[in-house]
């Protein structure tokens, strides 16, 4: 239970957000447990499993329970991950920001200095930036993961590893069915033996006896990973093809990527990228790998040879489906599009199933009411009508829209949009089926393999626009399995369609729902790393190297750092700049100190230490040794490469072959760490300007009034 003293005159929206955000504390690592939220009105109680749905159900009628959420929103909207790191920066780096006013640090300069400081935190892990190709050399057809040294030494403390000894194992024979069909490629063409993981040119000029610098490690990965991408992204002669659509689909190279430079990859060459970007979710991540590798196979259809190019992970192409209420051995990966329908359309699907049809895809609602977003009405005109009048508009429109459906011989109707009620009963009275609330990506994959073409009205349907060839059949063989709640799942396909639906089923609502939320990350880190072509060192690397770099910037002058003089503010006063000197030290520590509640926090979730306190000893331990090997990244690249650790526990020590390296996103995790500060420097500087004035920026115990538990 968190205790804050609320001063209901000082900041209150830092005190609110950090609040708010230790809410959401048990989220962070792969090790997460749920919450129940209870009305305390109605004593009605919610199960959540995600940050997302946490706030979802929180009562945030406050501006800053308001900003929190969209900030949230915003992340998984884009990206569908870093959500639990983005509500816990939001707490920690809010109680740095109370503590350096309470330390007398003027707003403008605790601003400049925490803006800066991230800065050069995002510069620094840079070093710590793997390119996927390595990932994928680095995999071994006899040791998976070979290279791997055992040290008398301790390992890194922020190595995620599942602790269950029999996910561990599944993952170990998931990669050996993967290697079942002979020797595992790398993108060199060549059998991967002993690849090593970072193969960097410090490494290659090792034998120089020569001890590689940050510097050069930098700028080895940065040259690595541009030597596989076009210099040239905005030309129109040697760029046809965006960038991000080219690795959005199945089957074509990018455009850094020469076909006779690199041959294709097969998808056994993902398997350590996705075991590394799963973070304990095996399951999940089976589900990704299955609709990858469903994609392969649909994109192999088309194209020469056994190899297909696995490049990219088209997201757009994959939709989930849940059903709760149905046995989890139920859940699946199927080709082609299942979606849930009410059960009196049962009848209907018997008799229409293993028939081509014909079909009409809606962009819109298909009601007498819906109008589109440019439509103007008549000026000067003024319609009155009495009910019934309205009712016989309505079935007049339906009967009109029955004409159509007969006339054409159309059998099924995707809609964008709603669909009215009555017009769905006249047709299932007629033999045919109508499907609404459908993703736009599912109408225009059925508009490319039907050879449909998508209407806003139904007036305006032709013959041309009509596609053919669309079957319908129950998702399973028994067609009374229903979801509970009186809907059942039927299957869409057509030849050459490229959707794929994974199929999630639970005993309860609240369990599916997690499910789906724990797919959609784990799809969306596979989808971001193949785009980007890189990934970061996870298990908590890079915000240990976070933390060291803002220790070693604190302890130097203000000249020889990278922040300016002035804070970063232009036309600073002298006063301001002098004072610089003195809180820049004090700023950038409590910035650090939001890195180690991080880790601290995720080393108790993880079960790997039993106390907050032996956390953050384990972390000191580790940043004195990082901090006297004279080069922090180059000490974490090196510990990161050693899988013997006192944190592990003792059931797996003799499985440390199998245990996979973890990996994060880059985009995301940064997008997160912004958005996290950015957050917070905006309620601060809201809280000194408009609620507390500019003359008053510290915190006085003495002033505190009320308590806030949560």
């Amino acid at each position: 239970m968190a205790c804050r003293i609320i001063n209901k005159r000082r900041h209150v929206g830092l005190q609110q957000l950090s609040s708010l955000a230790e809410t959401g504390r048990t989220f962070l690592g792969p090790v997460k447990s749920s919450k129940f939220v209870i009305d305390e009105e109605c004593h009605e109680s919610v199960l959540v499993c995600s940050t997302v749905r946490l706030l979802e159900s929180l009562d945030l009628s406050s501006a800053v329970g308001q900003l929190l959420n969209e900030a949230v929103q915003a992340q998984n909207n884009v990206h569908r991950t870093g959500t639990s790191t983005l509500l816990f920066l939001v707490g920690a780096w809010s109680r740095a920001a109370e503590e350096c006013l309470h330390l007398g640090v003027p707003t403008s300069l605790i601003v400049s200095v925490m803006s800066e400081g991230l800065d050069s935190c995002i510069e620094a892990v840079r070093s710590l930036q793997v390119p996927v190709q390595n990932v994928f050399d680095h995999v071994d057809n006899t040791k998976t993961f070979s290279g791997l040294e055992s040290s008398s030494g301790s390992s890194c403390p922020f190595l995620q590893i599942p602790l269950d000894a029999g996910l561990i194992q599944k993952e170990h024979e998931l990669r050996e069915v993967a290697s079942r069909s002979g020797t595992i490629y790398g993108l060199s063409g060549k059998p991967v033996k002993t690849a090593e993981l970072f193969r960097t040119q410090a490494k290659a000029e090792a034998g120089k006896n020569t001890s590689p610098t940050p510097q050069t490690l930098r700028s080895s990965l940065l040259a690595d990973t541009r030597c596989r991408k076009s210099v040239l992204t905005h030309s129109r002669h040697f760029n046809k093809m965006d960038h991000n659509e080219g690795l959005s689909k199945p089957g074509r190279f990018p455009e850094g990527c020469g076909a006779a430079a690199q041959p294709a990859c097969s998808c056994g060459d993902l398997v350590a990228l996705e075991a590394g970007l799963s973070h304990g979710d095996h399951g999940s991540m089976g589900f990704v790998r299955e609709a990858l590798r469903l994609q392969c196979q649909r994109a192999s259809g088309s194209q020469q040879g056994d190899r297909t190019p696995v490049l990219g992970f088209d997201i757009s192409r994959v939709f989930t489906c849940c059903l709760p209420g149905l046995p989890e051995a139920f859940s699946c990966v199927h080709p082609g599009y299942v979606t849930a329908v009410s059960v009196p359309s049962t009848s209907l699907i018997e008799e229409l199933q293993n028939q081509p049809l014909r079909v009409v895809l809606i962009e819109g609602d298909l009601t007498e009411s819906y109008r589109h977003l440019g439509f103007n009405k008549s000026a000067n005109i003024k319609t009155e009508s009495m009910k019934v009048q309205q009712d016989s508009s309505e079935e007049l429109w339906t009967n009109h829209v029955l004409q159509v459906l007969i006339k054409f011989n159309v059998s099924l109707v995707l809609a964008r949009g709603g669909v009215s009620e009555r017009l769905i009963e006249k047709c299932t009275h007629t033999k045919r089926l109508v499907i609404g609330s459908v993703s736009g990506n599912v109408i225009q994959a059925f508009a490319e393999a039907s050879g449909a073409v998508q209407v806003t009205y139904i007036t305006q349907v032709a013959e041309d626009c009509v596609g053919s060839g669309v079957r319908v059949a129950f998702w399973r063989s028994v067609p009374s399995s229903g979801d509970g709640v009186g809907r059942m799942a039927v299957m869409l396909e057509t030849e050459g369609i490229h959707l794929v639906t994974v199929v999630l089923t639970g005993p309860v609502t609240a369990q599916t729902q997690s499910k789906e939320d724990r797919f959609w990350t784990c799809a969306y880190r596979l989808h971001c790393a193949l785009k980007e072509q890189k990934v970061l060192l996870g298990g908590g690397a890079a915000e240990l190297l976070c933390l060291s770099h803002l220790q070693s910037l604190a302890g130097r002058p203000v000249n020889e750092g990278s922040l300016v003089c002035s804070g970063g503010l232009p036309n600073a006063s002298s006063w301001l700049a002098s004072s610089l000197a003195l809180y820049r030290p004090t700023v950038l520590k409590c910035l650090a100190g939001g890195w180690h509640r991080y880790l601290s926090a995720l080393m108790c979730n993880t079960a790997s230490s039993a106390s907050e306190f032996e956390a953050s000893t384990f972390i000191q331990r580790h940043l004195q040794n990082a901090t006297d090997s004279g080069s922090p990244s180059s000490y974490i690249l090196s510990e990161y490469d050693k899988l013997k650790s006192g944190i592990f526990n003792s059931d797996i020590s003799n499985k440390l072959d199998q245990i996979p390296r973890v990996y994060d996103v880059v985009t995301p995790k940064i997008e997160a760490w912004r958005r996290a500060l950015d957050l917070v420097l905006l309620v601060l500087q809201t809280d000194s300007e408009i609620i507390t004035g500019l003359g008053h920026t510290q915190i006085k115990s003495q002033e505190a009034e009320g308590l806030l538990f949560l």
